[in-house]
């Protein structure tokens, strides 16, 4: 096993020294005369051995694109042995792309067909099999589990009940002593008084180690190999405790939080004990890679489908008023990170800035006079949704999962008792179970529940299921404004 830059050196040159030999095997006389006589397909294909300047070419090339797809690899990351088969064979499968698109076009030299079957076909289990052996794994003895927060009591009753060797754990330089929630302040420090504990005294009680403040923490997973985090923060708050829920994610170690916290969490089951496990996957390998297959296939033929109305909208918003054609929103993604979702712009520039719209509109018939005649039309017809087939593909939502909305909403909701986090476990969705259950955000405790059973019930099959029924729906209400009913769209569905 190899640790640090030595896994860096080793990767690479190991991936480089596979792809060499797996170009060598597929280029010999017997493979090639073998794979052209027994495999389908190739059958009818005629032996094709490289040799002098396109031999080395070849060489060249193909150990240049595998070693650059299978680049964000060479990062040492304690990921379990299924996401290291996943990912080694997913950049493989785009390195063998890459070499068929450099040949398809002839940009260089075009690698024989069965050369290149048996070049990627090799790599598929040697390029996995050489990251799981240099993968870094601790000895038996050491710990794998990690306490990370700023809670002094759940810290030292953690280390005492625990039932597995620990690491340490990290925390602000200063620790709030039991039994007082002063705030964490933004410099890592904490309001205590002098007789209350610092992070040394904290050690000495619970005897284990103070490894770092709460900014190590993925250094610190990498590099102890660590398998499981539990968290002792005082508050479960969007920044320190849902970083640290999506650093666990991104590591692909397990999380678990104090029972207190439980409601603020999805969790993996109705555990009883003192810990409860945090469902910081919900989706497994299999569900994960079918969904974003799906995203990906429903965004974008999408947007190729609807390009020429696309082309139609923006011409019609730039001739209706000035300003851009689309406009954007900050929203909550997973685990409370922001990103921003675009629309087609329905109202007049800067109209959250007008006063009197409320007045405005409750004077002229219940008709925001901030929407202008062709962001009506969107609107009712949802259309001003179609960009968002572009946050999609890119990866920032999903085709179905819980609906996004703004960060102050969210912090509005939560005020009032609502364990609305739960939500943010799950990539954010275009559609969703609530939305077709016509329940808005003017009912969260309602939408959450929608939500999380959502989440617990995800598939392929509910996710088509719903998607069916808000085309049907969305073509209902197009069918219903061009018979000229016209029905208002409500807000709370933006």
């Amino acid at each position: 096993m190899l640790t640090g830059w030595r896994y860096r050196i080793g990767s690479v040159a190991g991936v480089a020294v596979l792809a060499a030999s797996a170009f060598l095997l597929a280029n010999h006389p017997l493979a090639q005369q073998f794979f052209t006589s027994v495999v389908p397909l190739f059958n009818r294909l005629e032996p094709t051995v490289l040799e002098g300047d396109s031999f080395w070419l070849a060489l060249g090339l193909s150990v240049t694109f595998i070693s650059g797809c299978l680049w964000p690899l060479y990062k040492p990351q304690p990921h379990r042995i299924l996401y290291i088969v996943y990912y080694a064979q997913k950049r493989t499968i785009a390195g063998g792309l890459a070499l068929a698109t450099l040949g398809y076009f002839e940009w260089s030299h075009r690698l024989p067909r069965a050369t290149l079957v048996i070049l990627v076909g090799v790599l598929l289990f040697s390029v996995p099999l050489w990251f799981i052996t240099i993968r870094h794994r601790p000895s038996m003895t050491s710990g794998r589990t990690l306490i990370v927060g700023d809670d002094f009591e759940q810290i030292t009753q953690i280390a005492i009940t625990a039932d597995t060797p620990l690491a340490g754990y990290l925390s602000p330089s200063l620790l709030a002593a039991s039994g007082d929630r002063s705030p964490i302040r933004p410099d890592g420090g904490a309001a205590v008084s002098a007789s209350q504990p610092t992070s040394t005294s904290a050690s000495e009680s619970a005897d284990i180690e103070r490894i770092g403040g709460l900014s190590r923490l993925n250094d610190v997973i990498v590099s102890r190999d660590i398998e499981t985090v539990i968290l002792a923060f005082s508050q479960s708050d969007r920044g320190d405790f849902f970083g640290a829920l999506d650093t666990c994610h991104q590591n692909g170690v397990d999380a678990k939080v104090h029972r207190e916290y439980a409601d603020d969490v999805l969790t993996a089951s109705e555990d009883v004990e003192t810990l409860v496990d945090v469902d910081v996957q919900p989706l497994d390998l299999q569900e994960y890679v079918i969904k974003r297959a799906f995203d990906l296939v429903f965004a974008g033929f999408g947007l190729l489908a609807l390009s020429p109305v696309i082309v139609l909208i923006a011409v019609a918003i730039k001739l209706d008023s000035p300003g851009p054609v689309l406009y954007s929103q900050e929203r909550t993604a997973g685990f409370g990170e922001r990103f921003s979702v675009y629309k087609f712009r329905s109202m007049i520039p800067d109209a959250e800035a007008e006063t009197g719209a409320t007045i405005s509109a409750e004077d002229n018939g219940g008709v925001d006079p901030r929407v202008t005649r062709v962001g009506r039309f969107l609107r009712r017809t949802h259309m001003d949704e179609i960009p968002q087939l572009w946050s999609i593909l890119v990866g920032d939502m999903s085709v179905v999962g819980p609906r996004p909305e703004r960060p102050t909403i969210d912090t509005d909701i939560q005020e009032n008792d609502i364990n609305w986090s739960k939500r943010w476990f799950i990539k954010p969705g275009l559609t969703g179970l609530a939305q077709i259950n016509a329940v808005t955000g003017h009912e969260p405790a309602k939408k959450l529940r929608y939500d999380v059973k959502y989440i617990r019930t995800q598939s392929f099959m509910t996710d088509l299921a719903i998607v069916i029924r808000q085309i049907w729906m969305v073509v209902g209400d197009f069918i219903t404004v061009l018979k000229g009913h016209d029905p208002e769209a409500t807000e709370a569905d933006k």
